[in-house]
Parts: structure tokens; C-alpha cells; sequence
């Protein structure tokens, strides 16, 4: 099912994590779709026709069984299909200030990596959006998210 022009619901709900468990992550929920479909029509696609080559989702969707295996928050955007972590062979802080500067997103945060290059990209989008920009760093074995500047 094509959610818009360059995404499918496959590519949104696939995962590795759920495979290599042995249990499938797709969803038939339209509320679930719905929200794909907005995340993917206000965000993924304007960026794709930006930067001009694939876009990799690397995590989209998340059933509760998929968030429980890999200890994601419970509160996880991911579990309604508002949110995406998303790479590209180019730059990844390229599609990162793209989305700051020029879409309407809800979160999005720089993760990892150093202060070059985030290792992915964390993205939401919601009806309500926060506009809320942060940085995900690693002190002493524990995430911490700050404030982007």
C-alpha cells in the first residue's frame, strides 16, 4: 500500500529487530496508518524532494511487542506511527537542518554521532507540533537529550 508518492506501508512497519524475533510488525489499524500517512506526506516526502535520492527508515512504525524487545519508551511516538529514524547515503545533518529550517515537525532530534554528523535522525510529526529540537548524547552509559542550539 503506498502511503504517498515514495513510501509504502512495508517500508514504514518493516523491521529486523521483529524478523530476527520471529514475529511481524505490520499494523491494519487505519488510526496508525493515518498518522504514517502524515508523517510521510508532511515530512518524508517534501524531504525527499529536497535532497532527490532514498531515503532509508530505518525505524518507523513499532508495535508494542517490537517497542517492548528493543526497550523503547513507552510513550514512543513510534508505537502510533507519528515518528521515523531515517538516514540517507548523503548527509545526514543535511536532512537534519532541512527539517528544522523548513518543516513542521513535532520532535526532532540529532542522534548520536559527533558534532558534525548525527548517526540518524529521530523525526515526528503530529497534529500539535512542539517544534522541539534535541540532541541525544551518551554520558556514561546513560542517553541524555538536550536542548538543540
Amino acid at each position: 500500500m503506498n502511503l504517498t508518492k515514495n513510501f509504502t506501508l512495508a517500508q514504514m512497519t518493516r523491521s529486523g529487530t521483529a524478523a530476527r524475533h520471529g514475529f511481524d510488525n505490520s499494523t491494519s489499524d487505519p488510526a496508525i496508518i493515518n498518522n504514517l500517512r502524515l508523517l510521510c506526506k508532511n515530512i518524508l516526502e517534501p524531504l525527499y524532494d529536497y535532497i532527490e535520492y532514498p531515503i532509508q527508515v530505518t525505524s518507523g512504525f513499532r508495535s508494542q511487542r517490537l517497542n517492548k524487545v528493543i526497550k523503547g519508551s513507552k510513550n514512543s511516538q513510534h508505537c502510533f506511527g507519528q515518528a521515523a529514524d531515517i538516514v540517507v547515503d548523503g548527509s545526514n545533518s543535511l536532512i537534519f537542518y532541512y527539517i528544522l529550517q523548513y518543516l513542521p515537525f513535532d520532535q526532532l532530534i540529532w542522534e548520536f554521532g559527533n558534532d558534525d554528523e548525527p548517526e540518524w535522525v529521530h523525526v515526528s510529526y503530529s497534529k500539535k507540533n512542539r517544534r522541539e529540537a534535541l540532541k541525544s548524547i551518551r554520558i556514561k552509559g546513560k542517553i541524555k537529550y538536550i536542548k538543540y542550539e
